[in-house]
């Protein structure tokens, strides 16, 4: 699994022009799923989203996490972050993992994150054609991928 996330003081999803899921400050977080992607890769990555300390603190150091400062955030799907761009100009998506692989750990990251959260995360809908709006704060954009955790 690959997560791009980003510190945003706002962030929503409309769908069809219509508003679906809002936050304020806290994380944007693209969620994308591969074959061979486990419950494991989900549950790790829920975990180092919640505790990524690139928050300020007093001192305008980055160092507290989402949890540290009671933060929301905003999880959305997005099948591109498994890109091959290897050969030619277009990105292949051979990798994707399918609905019946990437439904399930999208949501159980979602699930876990909300548990360490201990509150909902906001998220787009499966598949679905989603306007995304943010204000990236910083900026600040982290890339993390559970099979570079070892």
């Amino acid at each position: 699994m690959r997560l791009v996330i980003q510190r945003v003081s706002e962030a929503s999803v409309s769908i069809d022009g219509k508003l679906y899921s809002a936050i304020e400050r806290g994380l944007m977080i693209l969620v994308g799923v591969a074959e061979g992607d486990t419950a494991a890769d989900a549950e790790w990555l829920a975990a180092k989203t919640a505790a990524m300390r690139i928050f300020p603190d007093d001192k305008g150091v980055m160092n507290r996490s989402l949890i540290d400062i009671d933060g929301e955030a905003l999880a959305v799907s997005q099948f591109t972050l498994t890109a091959s761009t290897k050969k030619g100009n277009r990105p292949s998506y051979i990798h994707a993992a399918g609905h019946d692989v990437a439904i399930p750990l999208y949501e159980l990251y979602c699930e876990q994150l909300a548990k360490l959260l201990d509150h909902e995360v906001k998220r787009g809908v499966f598949g679905a054609d989603m306007q995304v709006s943010l204000i990236n704060d910083g900026p600040v954009t982290i890339i993390i991928d559970s099979r570079l955790r070892e």
